[in-house]
């Protein structure tokens, strides 16, 4: 029987595999799980079938001399590190060894691939907001002019949850915040932030507002602020949405469903102290108007009240004795007609200087 050891095997898969296959292939693929160790990139990279389940799968390496190099040109052309769940398209080797078998390594990437892949997922989801009626909900919501209890999603240890916190505090108005802390970028992202969402809306009278922050880095690992289900829970929000979330590329579908949209955490405590220090000139500029209005109708009425008391004063006996006129009394009565006096009767006749005694004949 003719036989071959394994080494001779192995050589001529390796000879069959070096002569069939040419020196690089580019591949469509999805990445389905992403770690790195020792500088190198290991992905396992996927194919599904229009049922969802997975039709091809392969482990590919990114080395070291290339990995950090792919994934920086892919994150400065996209926005976005590589991460799980992205349709890519790389250019990979095919080798052989005969102690460690077959081998894909990624030697290079097209980033206009994923853009075009992300660009179409992101006005998929735009459309589905739109047809289900929901994606201008937070807009018909309305914002209180002094927005005061704020629930904060944000992570605590953020740089920009810090600024947000102390742009407040040395406003000097009386803002009451409350942290729910997610995580803001990465795979987690999306869960943790829809996790915050539900406890908030647990609690939701307790708040004016709600504001979503993230800042202090590069714009990476942000397609959770595209996902369908985030953005789906914030449009059908009950409380106003502000966020702040540091975009660098182009805005977010979570930007266009909110109540409203800044570019960062500062910019957001900035539009919310100037609600309060608007608000203020407002109600001093109030204040002005009723002192003035009161300070005028003050005047108005000491002006009348001093007509009326120069016209009582025309009236008066005094006045009416000065001018030569006399009051005739009879019994402490005024005398008005001579029908009024019977003969006999004491009648005193009151004068400028005095008053004189007479009986009625």
């Amino acid at each position: 029987m003719n036989s071959l050891s394994l080494s001779e095997l192995n050589d001529l898969i390796g000879d069959v595999l070096r002569s069939e296959l040419d020196n690089t292939y580019w591949v469509r693929a999805e990445i389905a799980s992403l770690s790195t160790r020792g500088g190198h990139g290991y992905i396992d990279l996927i194919e599904k079938g229009d049922t969802g389940l997975i039709d091809a799968k392969v482990r590919a390496t990114c080395w070291s001399n290339l990995y950090p190099m792919l994934n920086a040109y892919f994150q400065e052309e996209t926005g976005s590190a590589l991460q799980v769940g992205m349709q890519v398209l790389v250019e990979v080797e095919v080798n052989y060894h005969n102690v460690y078998g077959l081998s894909v390594n990624i030697v290079n990437i097209d980033p206009s691939y994923t853009i075009g892949d992300l660009a179409k997922q992101r006005q998929q989801t735009i459309l589905k907001l739109q047809q289900e009626g929901i994606f201008d909900l937070q807009k018909g919501l309305i914002l209180p002019i002094l927005v005061r209890r704020l629930a904060i999603i944000s992570s605590e240890q953020a740089a920009g949850y810090e600024d947000f916190i102390h742009q407040l505090k040395e406003s000097g108005f009386a803002f009451q915040t409350t942290l729910f802390a997610a995580t803001m970028q990465g795979d987690n992202a999306e869960s943790s932030l829809v996790e915050a969402l539900q406890t908030i809306y647990r609690q939701q009278e307790q708040f004016d507002a709600v504001v979503i922050i993230r800042g202090g880095g590069a714009s990476v690992d942000l397609s959770c602020f595209d996902s369908y289900n985030l953005c789906c829970h914030c449009a059908q929000f009950p409380l106003p949405i502000l966020t702040g979330i540091g975009h660098t590329r182009d805005i977010s579908i979570l930007d266009m469903v909110v109540h409203t949209a800044l570019k960062t955490p500062t910019a957001v405590a900035a539009f919310l102290i100037e609600r309060f220090t608007f608000q203020k000139e407002r109600l001093e500029q109030l204040r002005m108007r009723l002192k003035q209005t009161a300070d005028r109708q003050i005047m108005l009425r000491r002006h009348k009240i001093e007509l009326i008391r120069q016209a009582l004063a025309m009236q008066s006996p005094e006045r009416i004795y000065q001018k030569g006129y006399s009051l005739l009394t009879a019994n402490g009565k005024i005398i008005r007609s001579t029908q009024d006096v019977q003969r006999g009767q004491e009648l005193v006749t009151h004068l400028q200087d005095g008053s004189v005694t007479s009986i009625a004949q």
